[in-house]
């Protein structure tokens, strides 16, 4: 794809991996419809001179929200859809309450679903068109103190390749991306410290952006970012009881950084 041809849409754009793709997506000439939620956030998002950008503040768990964006998008003709948007859930489940385990769930896996929904008749229409959404390498190494947040990213990669097979024969291509850790400000410093404590790697949001760019521009239309979290990726698809005895020493540190969250006991 050509992005100085695209118009996206990209959610979550006042987080640190949204605030990095809005800029380099803007810098490659792409025309942008970014949205969060924090209205003061998305204005203070800076972007190149001369960008073609408007902003929308909606909360993407509300039909309403989806409505706003939709007939936004419509109205941009958008032909990209960056389904950014996310929030973490570290804690152990039991001490999670239901209202939590709800928002992690509606936020990194309903809202994108409801969204691509009513935006598919419009990137139907469109020569070409794309459907990006951001993953986790925990959707497919599931770890212990992410139970609701794993089974999230899991479901939406579950739903980025049953709906790029569903529209195998439209001029829309579904892209799914796994980064690993992300350094950004706005990680809660139990995930900090257990990122530390783990010897965790995490990458830059510029080198995340610049990996979904050129996926955007040249494919492949799955990734996972990071090494050894690839391999892993792997071998947990194929020998998962690798994986739990492999994870199960790292269990008591997870606890013990798990306690330190606000409710965590």
């Amino acid at each position: 794809m050509q992005l100085k041809d695209a118009r996206i849409v990209l959610t979550g754009a006042s987080g640190g991996l949204g605030e990095a793709l809005a800029r380099q997506l803007a810098g490659a000439g792409a025309a942008l419809l970014l949205t969060a939620r924090d209205a003061a956030r998305l204005a203070a998002i800076p972007l190149p001179e001369g960008s073609e950008v408007q902003r929308l503040a909606v909360d993407l768990t509300q039909p309403a929200g989806v409505a706003a964006l939709a007939g936004a998008a419509h109205a941009f003709r958008a032909n990209v859809l960056i389904n950014n948007a996310g929030i973490g859930g570290f804690g152990l489940l039991e001490a999670q309450d239901r209202a939590t385990v709800d928002a992690i769930l509606a936020t990194n896996l309903a809202a994108p679903m409801h969204l691509t929904q009513a935006l598919l008749p419009l990137l139907r229409e469109q020569p070409a068109a794309a459907i990006v959404n951001i993953g986790s390498a925990f959707g497919s190494i599931p770890f212990a103190g992410f139970a609701a947040y794993s089974a999230a990213k899991a479901g939406l990669r579950a739903f980025s390749q049953a709906l790029r097979r569903e529209l195998a024969d439209a001029p829309v291509r579904v892209l799914h991306v796994a980064p690993r850790a992300i350094d950004t400000p706005l990680n809660p410093p139990a995930v900090v410290a257990l990122n530390s404590a783990l010897g965790s790697a995490c990458d830059s949001p510029d080198t995340v952006a610049a990996q979904i760019v050129a996926m955007l521009q040249h494919g492949p239309d799955e990734r996972h970012i990071g090494f050894p979290e690839g391999l892993f990726a792997w071998l947990n698809g194929t020998a998962p009881r690798l994986l739990d005895r492999g994870l199960a020493g790292k269990l008591a540190i997870i606890k013990r950084h798990a306690a330190s969250q606000p409710g965590g006991r």
